[in-house]
């Protein structure tokens, strides 16, 4: 398979402008012939619906959630970047595309890249006439603060809720088009598979997730916006619904899925406090701008604080090792997120972790609300200084918050070319779900800046210039095409059902993502991963023998959504360790312990790896089959990434 990834000829900040006017249109009489399928209404998904539905197209959209504003974008609530320059720090369109490429430790397209930061700067332009209430600074311009892996201010924020604002904005243009009868929205119905006619996507099969209903749905083209699946290991910040299956099963039917070991660690997390949990916190990154991470400088001193005898308030300055700062003197607490979770790993595996597992640091605001008072720092943060008191019972207004990595995002995803398109064609995937813009880490306040990229300003043209090849006939759901997926889902189903063993879907959902966090974590190794792959064809084995899925189809059963989800989970997970192991580098979240620098950094092979790993389904238990899709840097040069 020749994988054309349609990147425009011509000079780097000239691609996308050349692109657009050359590409295909549909007149605006023919675009009210044309049906488009949305599937998640989280930021992507809410933005390309309501977008397309604007330029006239016929928008079916489907989420999972009772609502569009319940999609797990709301999560990100630290802020959006944009190369604006509001703040005069030497910020630009150029500096974007650098930051980004290098925080994704070189593993991502300079042209996918580079666009993103072009259409950066009219992101905050759409979203501020939407009515989203960024900070403002006191003469009125738009606030910005800083975020990992940069030098400037360039992130837009709504106090500590950015997402949640940003995805109302969204909402509203959704809903719009909801009441003009352009778009049609489905709640609560989950997609179940992928139909193709001659190799191309022409619509979807979905479950209503209150009747149980199988039904089939048309279109010219589907658009995946469905987010990530870094609930493969169970403990993630993410929303507990969130998935693969989408995106999974669209696999399954020929679309590559790519670097799916690219694994986002986020290091601002509440730790973990027991068994009972089903997911993690996230504390917005946004909180190491004022924020300080430290540990004790001994540790005999940690021992004490993890037994009780001193308090955190009661160690000194000298006694503090402020060990990001030490470490990495030019960007200090807002190192690259990858970065900054190792180091704080390192500093736990030491003995020096401040909890009582010994897995967490301490995130202290003392120096800022000294510096700039109480009340400047509540005016930044509130709302999330409030959800840490609400879980743990403490108030960082008082003492240090305790952190710990945890799985946030993920930068793998579905393969796609420059115009998100993947491999099948008319199927293409938007946001988190797929690769293209992040490279092997994800600099913080990236995801909603791509997503709503990808939404607003880039699908609007690279679907048109598909449709505009594409007969506008009207589709048949009648097709056999449609009924032979129907079938392929209905007997999932039933054989989900019939199994009735003894052990719940979440014992297997748990041990998996035990599996997944020991071995194809924080930091990998090939015995590990080679250990891992075994246990996982194990757990698949036992999954479809003894699962205990209760109750029937034709209900509400979150039992056997829940079934459908750990399945994909399972068979996702397998092809992620072998990802891993068949990259023999260390590159930003994929940290292979045998590949590193003598400072314990992530040590890249540029000759042999510099690639974007595509992996092809061959059907039920054989083994996937990897094409590779070469990165070429012509605009940045490969260097060892120091932040130092």
């Amino acid at each position: 398979m020749i994988l054309d990834s349609k990147i425009p000829e011509g000079p780097l900040v000239e691609k996308w402008t050349k692109h657009k006017f050359n590409v295909k249109l549909v007149n605006p009489a023919n675009k009210r012939k044309y049906d488009v399928i949305v599937v998640g209404t989280g930021l992507a998904g809410a933005s390309a619906a309501a977008s397309l539905a604007e330029l006239g197209y016929n928008v079916k959209a489907f989420c999972f959630q009772d609502s569009p504003r319940r999609a797990h974008s709301i999560a990100a609530q630290g802020g959006i970047n944009a190369a604006k320059n509001y703040q005069n720090d030497g910020d630009s369109v150029y500096r974007l595309f650098y930051d980004t490429i290098k925080g994704g430790d070189y593993r991502a397209r300079e042209a996918n890249v580079y666009r993103l930061a072009q259409v950066s700067v009219n992101i905050i332009d759409q979203c501020v006439a939407q009515g989203v209430p960024f900070a403002r600074e006191y003469g009125g311009l738009l606030a910005n603060r800083s975020f990992g892996g940069a030098q400037v201010s360039r992130t837009f924020y709504a106090k500590g809720q950015t997402g949640q604002q940003l995805l109302l904005g969204a909402y509203s243009a959704l809903s719009r088009q909801v009441a003009n009868g352009k778009v049609k929205l489905y709640p609560r119905t989950e997609m179940m598979d992928l139909v193709t006619i001659d190799g191309k996507a022409k619509g979807i099969v979905t479950r209503n997730l209150i009747t149980g209903a199988i039904e089939s749905h048309a279109a010219h083209a589907v658009l995946l916006c469905t987010g990530g699946y870094g609930n493969v290991f169970f403990l993630s910040t993410n929303a507990m619904g969130s998935n693969v299956t989408a995106a999974w099963r669209a696999h399954k039917k020929g679309a590559l899925m790519a670097n799916p070991c690219y694994t986002q660690i986020h290091p601002t997390c509440i730790p973990v406090s027991g068994d009972h949990q089903s997911k993690l916190t996230l504390m917005s990154e946004s909180l190491r701008n004022d924020g300080r991470v430290w540990v004790p400088a001994t540790v005999e001193m940690a021992e004490k604080l993890r037994k009780g005898q001193i308090k955190a308030n009661d160690i000194k300055e000298a006694d503090r090792d402020y060990f990001l700062e030490r470490k990495y003197p030019s960007f200090g607490n807002l190192v690259p997120r990858d970065v900054a979770s190792r180091n704080a790993k390192y500093m736990c595996d030491e003995g020096k972790g401040v909890n009582e597992t010994g897995e967490a640091v301490f995130l202290d605001f003392r120096d800022a609300i000294n510096r700039d008072g109480k009340s400047t720092i509540e005016a930044k943060y509130g709302n999330l200084f409030d959800m840490y008191m609400q879980i743990t019972g403490d108030n960082p207004y008082e003492g240090p918050m305790m952190i710990y990595p945890a799985v946030h995002y993920t930068m793998g995803g579905l393969w796609v070319d420059y115009n998100l398109m993947t491999n099948i064609p008319g199927l293409y995937a938007l946001g988190e779900a797929n690769f293209s813009d992040h490279g092997a880490n994800r600099l913080g306040a990236s995801a909603l800046m791509q997503g709503l990229a990808d939404g607003y300003f880039v699908i609007p043209y690279t679907v048109g210039d598909y449709l505009a090849q594409s007969a506008a006939a009207k589709l048949d759901e009648n097709d056999q095409a449609f009924k032979t997926a129907e079938k392929d889902v209905k007997d999932r189903i039933q054989k989900l059902l019939s199994i009735r063993g003894n052990k719940t879907v979440d014992h297997f959902h748990k041990r998996l993502g035990k599996i997944m966090w020991d071995y194809c974590g924080m930091a990998r190794n090939a015995e590990g991963l080679t250990k891992a792959k075994a246990m996982i064809k194990e757990l698949k084995v036992e999954f479809w023998s003894n699962v205990n899925v209760l109750g029937y189809n034709e209900e509400l059963n979150q039992s056997l959504e829940k079934a459908h989800r750990v399945a994909d989970f399972i068979e996702l997970g397998e092809l992620m360790v072998d990802d891993a192991l068949n990259r023999d580098e260390s590159c930003g979240g994929h940290f292979r312990e045998e590949y590193q620098t003598p400072e314990g950094e992530a040590l890249r092979d540029d000759e042999n790896f510099a690639y974007v790993a595509a992996w092809e389904y061959l059907g039920e238990g054989k083994e996937e089959v990897l094409h590779k899709d070469p990165l070429v840097f012509e605009n940045v040069k490969l260097t060892q990434r120091s932040y130092k």
